[in-house]
């Protein structure tokens, strides 16, 4: 293998050379993590906070030598908080107890070691639901006792009522606070906006808000409840992209928008009319940066054919915005086998080819194995690193070229890396005579150990994907 000898080089854009890296894939890989009932992390509650952030790292760790390149981090799971807020408490899946501090910021903690090793990290809020179980223990200042008249009980829930203005203000406000304080790639909703129907295999109770649409409702009381969910979509998409533009805003609805649709379709759940999310509406007028539909069926199901679904989606899209499906990973076992996932992925790939993308249901599925899946993934379907897909509709400059210095360090090169604005990450592509190989790091970074290489090339991914020409060295 040739080596680098020289004693210091600055690389700019006006010096570049051949050999150029190969492009990069462009591919949205990602995992939810949840947190609510301690599902992916932490793995219980009241574990250390040494613990905590051990298991997090780990899972990071895990996720990048998978392939992946994003994470989908659950940070208010029913009006209680995993970071620093002076709006709700501290989630009790944290330590034991609702309010109760665990010494750290959980979410500045995720972002900073995410980005450290190149993956996004996009905060996954949900809007209403206020408690899990109605008998749970609620802290003092939990909304559920601070505001009790915007509190609806539906079962065993509690929820924030969607029909009431100034609750959906608070949740938005609530969310709008993390974008403009934590360095978020992104935020993220999953798909309780009403909930779901209880008794779940019975007549369904109806939602006890007959008091809110008398008080804020007119027409329709179904009409009323979908204008309440895409008033918030909406408030929302406009909010963030005022805030800090290039944040981006998804949405995971449940894989099917209606029963029958598209023809031949069976649901289980009406999504529309029982949750009144009018999610073809959100993607057809653009108010998300990407939608990931819950497609949790397999290739052959006959009643929810996953690539009847996949093509109905991406044949809704207009705006022309991201279609990135969640899968789900966790029903490797009994139910499917390993080489479904793949399978799926492919799929994804050649239906939404140019930009396509998903995320794993759940972390937990592939960091811990599950039955040899993230093996399978990591042989057959992420054999090399991809880059997460720009937003074509915004309005964003190109970044410059890099300029770098490197210097001999030992058996290593120390590769210095000039401060650069609204950059999110310095992709480094190094040359052997193995090919060449891929490392995302943080653009805080600005010095980093690289091993001897025949050509070393340093591009600037930008805050809305869009990457930078490389500035190269070679001998």
């Amino acid at each position: 293998m040739a080596r680098l000898l020289l004693v210091s080089l600055a690389i700019s854009a006006l010096a570049l050379a051949k050999p150029y890296p190969p492009e990069l894939s462009r591919e949205f890989r990602a995992a939810w993590v949840a947190t609510v009932y301690n599902i992916d992390w932490p793995t219980k509650a009241g574990l250390a906070p040494e613990a905590q952030r051990e298991e997090l790292v780990n899972l990071f760790d895990t996720s990048v030598q998978t392939g992946l390149n994003a994470i989908i981090l659950q940070v208010r799971p029913a009006a209680d908080a995993l970071y620093q807020s002076a709006y709700e408490p501290w989630s009790p899946y944290l330590m034991g107890e609702m309010g109760r501090d665990p010494g750290y910021d959980p979410l500045e903690f995720a972002i900073q070691e995410a980005h450290r090793r190149g993956l996004e990290l996009h905060a996954w809020f949900n809007p209403f639901r206020a408690q899990t179980n109605h008998k749970n223990k609620a802290s003092s200042n939990h909304i559920v006792n601070t505001r009790p008249d915007w509190i609806k009980r539906y079962g065993n829930y509690l929820w924030l009522d969607p029909g009431n203005p100034e609750a959906r203000r608070y949740s938005l406000q609530v969310m709008l606070d993390v974008v403009e304080r934590y360095d978020i790639d992104g935020v993220h909703m999953d798909d309780y906006f009403y909930p779901y129907p209880y008794p779940a295999n019975e007549k369904p109770l109806p939602f006890p808000d007959m008091d809110s649409f008398e008080r804020f409702g007119r027409g329709k009381l179904d009409n009323w409840r979908r204008s309440n969910i895409d008033n918030f979509v909406k408030d929302l998409y406009r909010q963030v992209r005022k805030t800090k533009p290039w944040v981006d805003v998804g949405i995971s609805p449940f894989g099917i928008w209606k029963p029958g649709v598209p023809k031949g379709t069976e649901a289980s759940l009406d999504a529309y009319s029982l949750l009144y999310a009018d999610a073809r509406k959100w993607l057809r007028k653009g108010w998300v940066d990407y939608i990931m539909p819950q497609l949790y069926w397999s290739i052959d199901s006959k009643g929810q054919s996953f690539p009847k679904l996949l093509n109905w989606w991406v044949g809704e899209n207009p705006k022309g915005r991201h279609v990135w499906p969640g899968i789900a990973t966790d029903r490797v076992g009994d139910q499917r086998h390993a080489a479904e996932m793949a399978n799926q992925i492919f799929l994804i790939r050649n239906v939404n080819r140019g930009y396509p993308g998903h995320s794993h249901w759940s972390a937990d599925s592939v960091v811990n194995d599950q039955r040899g899946v993230r093996k399978l993934l990591v042989r057959t379907t992420y054999q090399s690193p991809a880059l997460t897909p720009p937003n074509r509709w915004q309005k964003a400059k190109e970044p410059e070229a890099p300029t770098f210095v490197l210097t001999p360090s030992g058996e290593t090169l120390s590769l210095r890396i000039a401060p650069q604005d609204d950059v999110r990450f310095w992709v480094i592509q190094s040359k052997t005579d193995e090919g060449w190989s891929t490392s995302v790091i943080d653009s805080k970074v600005q010095k980093v150990s690289v091993k001897p290489a025949d050509a070393i090339a340093v591009s600037a991914l930008g805050l809305t994907g869009i990457l930078s020409k490389p500035a190269v060295y070679s001998e």
